[in-house]
């Protein structure tokens, strides 16, 4: 096996490395100084909370390996856990000095715009004496600080809730003492009626710790945050039989409360003494303390709206981001009919769901339909597609949901959501023991003229209002009754507990996905043996799985042209000679979290293309149910097309993989053309939305399939020649 791993390092390297990159890419967003400072602000708390999640479920879960399981390797690297471990905490340490600098550097460009988040040490007397009154009438009735010794054990260290550390004098030794900040507790202490000044709760508790201790003496303070591994086992000692499953992940959810702790973090250098004793009652190593003069929760920074003033706001923020209503969503509109005639397709965020949320309302009131089936993933917490889904339910017609429990940090939301549903009459089901089910799927069943007709709805991303105005992703809607039957049997062997179905156009993992991935990138080599030219273009968030890796860098060695758009994890390593020269790479981070999963394989008339739930990561394509849809639709296809090629050329976002797996920005403000291909698309749809209300307003019905007639798109496209060539 280390002889195998060994052959295919070089073009490899390990996920979790990997990952810490693509956060570190995050991070630096906070630095573009063309970004508006709040927007910096909000990069520097995506990065802390992606890196919290991180050490809970990659950390935690190697930490598992490494105590459970000696003989495991990393089968790219052939790293043992220790070691991955080792390079983890390595690597993040200089992440914590970066974040620190970013969170200085924009709270000093805030201050100039009369925007503080200021220390409790940064007050003069009169504010120390007012917010000093504050802290004994309105937030020391709402602690409850504690001493430690042998009559007062260490308190269990909820999972990220921030706590204020003391050394306390005590006759000729010390004590420890802890202040836990109440979960409640708003984030901002406003230091003016009317003003922009701010304090953190966490700051003004450490600065007044004396009084909170009493008689005591405080000798040291800190801020602190436990991270506790998070990465529960959901099918983790689930009986078949005679319990609830909603109540089994009710409790599941709270055993994730009390594990093993995998981080400490600290906003202060502590004394040896005070470092020495939290690590010995947290059971962690040195190497698993980090420090960040940062704020360790920065969740604040999405609740200023409420404090600062509207002007200063908008000027400190891009601005409000309005889907374009590209398709009529209103209530005259059909989209019944609409959907009937045509395959459509919605890009989020630049496109409205509306249309989609506007063709399950009509359906739950439409009397042709017979049935309406979905997955659901993550749903939002007032998502009006429930409430749909609710009303088709309550109009007698049959609803069959899906309902994935298993979503991570989602759970609570989910469980709530599908006893709502399942009280108002829809079918719930839970997926597969041992699989989640992750694909995004919904299934209109109606009869016309006496016939059953098909209208099915398949995405990249979840069917959440929220998150598509903030998510790249595709929803294809489509009447072609080949892939309505295919959907059918879809959820046919879901209600049977059955993974091994046929189907004629939809690539459905753990069965045939993978399997149509390795065929297709097989075909391309084939074409390129055989002199034609070989093409792939896939677009993803992750890429680790192995046998996808070594069949992609298997064919560029045999001279197929291989382009890659992966947001995060990337472990195959382009650029390397006689290897992945023939294989580029690009990550492309910017204002809405890149998403979509689009598979392009060949070229001109042969080309095919898929759209799917699935990254190429195995836990993807062996580990849960996943769907990928072809685009038949000429005009559909060749617009994605068009997309992924300016994706493709964006020099202000797109960070470009070399051989030696650092990240280098492909920012070149003195281009001929400056392609920023998310603010490009955003343009379009809007001239694409004023299109189609000035046809309405004729009479007409229209839709553009793609940006032949948008000046801006043209003039991409006419680059993009020049750009392929190279």
């Amino acid at each position: 096996m280390l002889a195998e791993v060994e052959d295919t390092a070089a073009c490899m390297q390990n996920r979790e490395l990997s990952w810490l990159k693509f956060n570190e890419r995050v991070l630096q967003e906070s630095n573009r100084i063309e970004t508006p400072l709040l927007e910096r602000l909000k990069f520097i708390s995506i990065f802390t909370s992606n890196l919290d999640e991180f050490f809970m479920i990659r950390v935690g879960a190697l930490m598992d390996y490494a105590l459970l399981d000696k003989a495991y390797r990393d089968n790219k690297t052939g790293m043992t856990a220790q070691e991955q471990l080792g390079e983890i905490f390595h690597a993040a340490a200089p992440l914590y000095v970066q974040r620190e600098q970013a969170y200085s550097s924009v709270t000093e460009g805030l201050s100039r715009h009369g925007v503080q988040l200021l220390r409790t040490r940064e007050l003069n007397s009169d504010e120390i004496k007012s917010l000093k009154k504050r802290f004994t009438q309105d937030i020391m009735p709402l602690l409850s600080p504690q001493i430690v010794d042998s009559r007062h054990p260490f308190p269990h260290l909820t999972n990220k809730q921030l706590h204020i550390a003391v050394t306390l004098e005590y006759k000729k030794g010390r004590l420890f003492g802890l202040i836990a900040l109440p979960p409640e507790m708003d984030r901002l202490v406003l230091l003016e009626e009317g003003g922009c000044r701010f304090v953190l709760p966490e700051d003004v508790i450490m600065y007044f710790a004396d009084i909170a201790f009493g008689t005591h003496k405080v000798l040291e303070k800190n801020i602190i945050a436990v991270t506790r591994n998070a990465d529960i086992n959901m099918e983790e000692d689930f009986p078949d039989e005679g319990i609830d499953y909603r109540q089994h992940m009710k409790d599941l959810l709270k055993k994730r409360q009390r594990l093993s702790p995998v981080r400490l973090e600290l906003t202060y250098p502590s004394s040896r003494e005070m470092l020495q004793f939290l690590c010995e009652k947290l059971s962690l190593e040195v190497s698993q303390v980090f420090y960040s003069a940062a704020p360790l929760d920065l969740s604040f920074c999405f609740s200023l709206d409420r404090v600062i003033g509207k002007e200063t706001f908008r000027r400190l923020v891009w601005p409000a981001h309005i889907p374009a209503e590209t398709l009529p969503a209103d209530k005259k509109a059909n989209m019944l009919k609409l959907a009937a005639g045509k395959d459509l397709l919605l890009s989020y965020p630049f496109e409205s769901i509306s249309p989609f949320l506007a063709l399950i309302r009509q359906a739950a009131e439409d009397t042709s339909v017979l049935s309406i089936k979905i997955t659901l993933y993550r749903i939002d917490m007032q998502s009006k597609l429930a409430e749909s889904l609710i009303l088709a339910a309550e109009n007698g017609k049959e609803v069959i949901v899906l309902m994935e429990l298993r979503a991570r940090f989602d759970e609570k939301n989910n469980i709530e959501w599908a006893q709502r549903l399942e009280e108002a009459g829809c079918r719930i089901i839970y997926g597969l023991v041992g699989y989640k089910v992750h694909s995004k799927v919904c299934l209109i069943t109606r009869r016309e003229f006496g016939k059953v007709q098909y209208i099915t709805q398949i995405g990249t991303g979840n069917y959440n209002e929220k998150t598509s105005k903030q998510y790249t992703d595709l929803s294809l809607i489509t009447s072609d009754q080949e892939i309505g039957r295919d959907a059918a049997s879809f959820f046919g062997n879901l209600l049977l507990g059955n993974l091994e179905g046929h189907y004629t156009h939809l690539w459905v993992a753990p069965g045939n996905f993978k399997v149509n991935i390795l065929q297709s990138i097989e075909a391309e080599r084939q074409r390129a043996l055989n002199g034609e030219e070989g093409r792939i273009i896939i677009k993803c968030n992750s890429l680790t799985d192995k046998d996808i890796i070594e069949k992609l860098t298997e064919s560029a060695r045999d001279g197929v042209k291989i382009s890659m758009i992966v947001r995060g994890i990337c472990c195959l390593i382009p650029g390397i000679q006689n290897s992945t020269e023939n294989i580029r790479v690009i990550s492309i981070v910017g204002k809405f979290l890149e998403h979509s999963r689009i598979f392009c394989f060949g070229t001109g008339s042969q080309k095919k293309i898929y759209i799917s739930s699935a990254d190429l990561m195995t836990r993807n394509t062996q580990r849960r149910v996943e769907v990928a849809c072809p685009i038949l639709d000429a005009g559909l296809k060749d617009r994605i097309f068009k997309m992924m090629e300016t994706m493709l050329m964006d020099n202000t976002q797109a960070w470009e993989q070399f051989s030696d797996g650092r990240y280098i920005l492909r920012h070149n403000p003195g281009a001929d053309l400056i392609i920023n291909f998310q603010e490009l698309f955003t343009q379009d749809a809007r001239v694409n939305a004023l299109h189609a209300e000035t046809e309405k307003s004729k009479g007409r019905s229209t839709r553009l399939n793609s940006g032949d007639k948008f000046p801006l798109f043209k003039r991409v496209l006419r680059a993009a020649d020049r750009f392929f060539s190279e």
